[in-house]
């Protein structure tokens, strides 16, 4: 079912990538204590603007036991594209963890967000802008933590922002 007028209806599939940036940014502010995104490489869902900086940050800071798990397929674009996210990991780095997918994971063309097991973002392929996002759905949200758990057995690095070596 696609949703009336291409507006930001819940528990339907919309179309476009203002409106994706609009429900990332409503399941972004509604997170509390947990935040887990498997993306390609953050270039979609306006990641690098200040709005979704300053939720991440408030985020991060108003739960002293809140985490944010990030998976990507690539991290070049968070790196060279979003230094107020690469500024979070370096404060944050004892509760925001970002990994990069090994080989085996490369396959997968989806994204999604899952916030405090209960609201989620889930675009249905990376190079089309089609989309479903809901809240307090934790039978949906429970289905795609099973997924990005398996996506987390396939991870090769973790991003660090200090030189590896001696």
């Amino acid at each position: 079912m696609t949703s009336p007028h291409n507006t930001l209806v819940p528990d339907t599939i919309i179309s476009g990538e203002q409106l994706y940036n609009e429900a990332i940014s409503l399941i972004l502010k509604s997170a509390q204590r947990e935040l887990l995104i498997f993306d390609q490489d953050l270039s979609r869902g306006s990641f690098s603007s200040l709005e979704n900086f300053n939720y991440l940050q408030n985020f991060l800071s108003a739960n002293i036991a809140s985490e944010l798990t990030i998976i990507l397929q690539d991290a070049a674009y968070l790196q060279q594209k979003c230094p107020r996210l690469v500024n979070l990991l370096q404060v944050y780095g004892h509760k925001m963890h970002v990994h990069v997918t090994n080989s085996s994971a490369r396959h997968a063309k989806d994204c999604f967000m899952l916030a405090d097991g209960e609201h989620y973002i889930k675009r249905i392929h990376i190079d089309q802008a089609r989309f479903k996002y809901a809240f307090n759905d934790r039978i949906s949200t429970e289905a795609l933590n099973n997924r990005f758990m398996e996506l987390k057995d396939a991870i090769g690095d973790a991003v660090t922002l200090r030189p590896l070596g001696l």
